[in-house]
């Protein structure tokens, strides 16, 4: 008689509980090399949307693109932008091939041709255009920001000496009109902060350097997180020292200095 081996069932059940205990402590390291990925690539798309942005002005004595999106040959209160082409020739946050369109026909398409490329990766369905360009790149100028000296800027000429300090692109996920708007008069915040790629914001600079920056207030996670893909919550005051050092941060980026004398 010949005689068959197998498995009883609870080396069976001890198979199925040593895999579990495996993909439980695998799951999250893999997550985070996927994530690293996507941030990576993230940094690369707003690299290239920088150089872009750059050779733009090489090619127009120095003038930077318009970046109030949907505002092409445009002229209203908070900024002069006749005859100038927006970066996006439109504004359809609603419809994805509506925002591919205004993509191509906007101003910034001949020198960066990868329509993909003005997505994040982790954009959700519908969003064919995740990056922002900054208020203060000749984007929206109000009377508030207009006594900022050296604030907003219409020709990369006018950057110099901080250019390496000054942003230009934004991660910012949901797409909100004009541009990213930041205050820098106020203590608190206009746009939401943007959350992307664990906890922190990935940005383009004037001198081409992309950074992800890590938030250091919960409070600034936590808000950002409640209103993603949200509208601004405009005025909202951050909780924390470290909650007021992120917008400080972010505030600095954008205008090269603080209107005001902070408090925190």
């Amino acid at each position: 008689m010949r005689t068959h081996k197998a498995f009883t069932l609870i080396e069976l059940l001890v198979v199925i509980a040593i895999i579990a205990i495996l993909m439980a402590i695998l799951m999250p390291s893999l997550k985070r090399a996927r994530e690293s990925g996507k941030r990576a690539s993230c940094l690369n798309n707003l690299k290239q949307l920088t150089l872009a942005w750059s050779v733009y002005a090489d090619e127009n004595d120095d003038r930077i693109v318009n970046g109030a999106t949907g505002y092409s040959n445009s002229k209203q209160s908070w900024g002069d932008h006749t005859n100038e082409l927006s970066w996006i020739d439109g504004y359809h946050p609603a419809d994805y091939d509506a925002q591919v369109l205004d993509i191509k026909r906007g101003a910034l398409y001949p020198y960066m041709r990868n329509q993909k490329s003005y997505q994040c990766p982790t954009g959700r369905r519908g969003q064919a255009l995740t990056y922002a360009i900054m208020f203060s790149m000749n984007a929206v100028n109000h009377p508030w920001s207009q006594g900022v000296k050296g604030g907003h800027v219409k020709k990369r000429s006018q950057l110099l000496p901080s250019a390496a300090q000054r942003l230009v692109f934004i991660d910012e996920g949901f797409m909100t009109s004009d541009a990213y708007a930041v205050y820098c008069h106020l203590e608190q915040w206009f746009d939401n902060p943007s959350v992307r790629h664990s906890d922190g914001a990935t940005v383009g600079f004037a001198d081409g350097r992309v950074e992800h920056w890590k938030w250091h207030g919960i409070d600034t996670i936590k808000h950002a997180r409640d209103f993603e893909n949200k509208d601004p919550q405009v005025g909202w005051v951050p909780q924390s020292d470290a909650g007021y050092e992120d917008l400080y941060m972010m505030q600095k980026g954008c205008w090269g200095k603080l209107a005001y004398n902070p408090t925190h």
